[in-house]
């Protein structure tokens, strides 16, 4: 053992040691920086990098053998067979290569360590082939002992080497595993020449070394450099791809890729950042919370190509708008996020607002069609209403709730009475799941009547939910959040069949008007129309659907199409709230339908309205002009319906008739007409019970 510790110094000349510790040494960092490559990729990559990282391997190994041989001052004169010399750097390479690919096989078996002993046998089958090719004149004597301890050595360090790569625990296991491997190289050579003695035998001739040992070191040096240059080259590039690639991914992680605006998590970190060290700020910082109105509709009828390209846009136009100290999120769906920072009055949050959402309200044409949406914003201002960017965007979002509820295309600004109702509505929502199935949902009729006669007419159905703790829940509170949560489809097919099934147990063939929800629309209306007729067995002739102009302005052309096969089927289409609406006469042009339903805040505001009096005369005279029946809703007192009989009005629905009832209550009151009664006793009993029971 002590030979292996004084071989250095006493038989090496240290120049070529130095030059062969300098190979060693880079080599050895890059092919464990390499190794550690090949097992974070796959594929062909991997195999590229396997093979460069044998060969630098090997080419480190052979070079610093070969380095330290033309250093070793032999005691007599020497040369190197090349072929032995060359196939023990095919060996070392090789060797290096099985190592390599079974450390790189597994991700924790024994492999691992057993690939790095490979490559350690690799360096001693090297070294002791290439002292093979050590010709002098006389004989070589081992010390085999010390031959096993070398083998051990590059065996033991090589299995460490790979476990250090493939098991790191710190962020510096890296170096520990080109340490081991430079270990495995030095302990080998080192041991395996004090392991040697030469016995000089002087008649023997050794072939002269045509090469000069400067030559030899500096071809083999530039040689192995240009090996490592390569192998640099690759990981560097490798490495650049992953960096690249970890750009990407955060790009990814940060951004949406429909639009590229920053998305929940981007908004969350540019927040934080902007938020950061805020506390004493008198300026103040708005966040506001925006959602595309009717955007599911066109999403429905267009597809997502169609709604992408509207989000796209969307994105775009409010970008293009933004000023310095604003930036715009999209956080998901059709909700977006925009945040303006350096405001100092409360005006100047909303004046954002309204900005912003008159480039929502921009039409957008897409494939020969306009694609109209509208927005509901929340607004909510640091630090009032929040010190963090997460409690500042939820406390936005309830505000944008509340936009929406106060019939959308409205802004709010957050109040802290809207938790609460936040927390009630959620409540509200799971518990309207539950009444679906439960039967905690019925529908009322209210009676419709001729305007001359009094006569019944029709009925029309009208949802109510028994909350089993609540008590009775008004339409206006749980409909918006059933058309918000998807649950109005069913529950609009509940209430189609089930008026269906009570119109066909009625003794006379009333008819029966169901409304229907913007959504259904986009969800196939007329085949459920179809397949629910049939189901029960009414008549196509006394269902009657009605359509709001809310329901059908998101895509007209659709709703067009839904209403012509609608009537196709048979059942008759309404014309609900006409009037309020955006564009009424437009739509009544465009659209055929069988019967108009003037709202009930104009014909209730008749006596008092000069305006109002003047609307409802006008959407009769146009009834009677396009022979379209004109019913107005509303009417509570014998001066409506005075007024409505004298201007033309065909038919009336209101508290004065009877309000809406339960099913067995409209039985009876059906079961009490008779039949083909004449109009003027119709008329005369209708005005002595002008008021049905409730």
């Amino acid at each position: 053992m002590w030979q292996a510790l004084t071989c250095l110094p006493e038989q090496h000349d240290l120049s070529y040691v130095t030059a062969a510790a300098l190979v060693c040494v880079l080599g050895s960092l890059l092919s464990m920086r390499l190794l550690a490559r090949v097992r974070r990729n796959t594929g062909m990559r991997r195999l590229h990098l396997l093979f460069l990282s044998g060969l630098v391997a090997g080419g480190t190994v052979w070079t610093t053998h070969f380095a330290a041989m033309l250093g070793y001052n032999a005691p007599v004169a020497r040369a190197f067979e090349p072929a032995l010399s060359f196939a023990s750097l095919m060996i070392a390479v090789i060797l290096a290569w099985v190592g390599f690919f079974m450390t790189t096989r597994t991700r924790l078996g024994p492999e691992i360590e057993g690939g790095g002993a490979i490559f350690g046998l690799g360096i001693a089958a090297m070294h002791y082939t290439g002292m093979a090719g050590f010709e002098i004149p006389g004989v070589l004597g081992w010390n085999y002992p010390l031959v096993a301890l070398s083998v051990v050595f590059a065996a033991g360090f090589g299995a460490v080497a790979a476990n250090r790569i493939a098991r790191p625990i710190t962020r510096f296991c890296k170096y520990g595993g080109t340490l081991a491997m430079i270990l495995a190289i030095v302990s080998l050579h080192f041991t395996g020449m004090a392991a040697v003695t030469i016995y000089p035998v002087f008649d023997l001739a050794v072939p002269p070394q045509t090469l000069s040992d400067t030559f030899m070191i500096t071809s083999v040096i530039v040689g192995v450099s240009l090996m490592m240059a390569m192998g640099a080259s690759a990981y560097a590039i490798d490495l650049q791809a992953a960096n690249e690639a970890t750009e990407s991914y955060k790009q990814l992680a940060m951004h949406d890729p429909l639009t590229g605006l920053p998305n929940r998590n981007g908004l969350a970190q540019r927040l934080h950042d902007l938020l950061a060290g805020r506390g004493d700020d008198t300026a103040r910082v708005v966040v506001l919370a925006i959602d595309l109105d009717r955007f599911k509709d066109i999403n429905d009828v267009h597809g997502h190509i169609g709604g992408d390209y509207l989000l796209q846009q969307v994105a775009r136009r409010i970008s293009g708008e933004l000023q310095e100290g604003e930036f715009l999120a999209r956080i998901g769906g059709d909700e977006f996020v925009a945040v303006k920072s350096e405001i100092f009055a409360r005006g100047e949050a909303v004046k954002f607002a309204e900005r912003l959402r008159k480039v929502v309200l921009e039409p957008v044409e897409w494939q020969h069609q306009t694609l109209a949406v509208g927005c509901s914003i929340g607004v909510a201002l640091f630090p009032e209403h929040g010190q963090t960017g997460e409690c500042l965007t939820q406390r936005a979002d309830l505000a944008m709730y509340r936009a929406k509820s106060l019939g959308r295309g409205k802004i709010c600004t957050y109040e802290p009475s809207m938790d609460e109702a936040s927390r009630a509505r959620a409540e509200l929502a799971i518990d309207l799941k539950r009444a679906l199935i439960g039967n905690e949902l019925e529908l009322y009729y209210q009676v419709q009547n001729d305007t001359q006669t009094g006569g019944i007419v029709g009925f029309e159905a009208l949802i109510r939910w028994n909350h089993p703790q609540k008590g009775r829940i008004p339409p206006d509170a749980f409909i918006p959040i059933a058309e918000e949560t998807g649950l109005i489809i069913e529950i609009g097919d509940w209430v189609m069949r089930t008026a269906c099934q009570t119109a066909t147990r009625w003794r006379l063939p009333f008819k029966v008007a169901v409304n229907v929800a913007p959504m259904q629309l986009n969800h196939d209306l007329p085949r459920r129309v179809t397949e629910i007729l049939k189901e029960t067995g009414l008549q196509p002739a006394r269902l009657e659907i009605e359509l709001t102009e809310s329901g059908i302005i998101a895509d007209r052309q659709h709703a067009l199409q839904v209403v012509l096969a609608l009537k196709n089927i048979g059942v008759t289409v309404a014309m609900d709230d006409f009037g309020t609406g955006y564009s009424s006469l437009s739509t009544l042009q465009a659209f055929p339908f069988d019967k108009i339903k003037v709202d009930k805040s104009f014909v209730q505001a008749v006596e008092t309205s000069v305006h109002a009096a003047a609307i409802v005369k006008a959407t009769l005279l146009l009834g009677r002009s396009l022979n379209i029946p004109v019913l107005a809703e509303g009417v509570e007192t014998t001066r409506h319906l005075d007024f409505l009989r004298a201007e033309g009005c065909d038919s009336v629905q209101g508290y004065l008739f009877g309000k809406p009832m339960p099913v067995d209550v409209i039985n009876r009151m059906i079961d009490e007409q008779k039949v083909a009664e004449p109009a003027e006793a119709q008329h005369a009993h209708a005005m002595r019970r002008p008021v049905a029971a409730a």
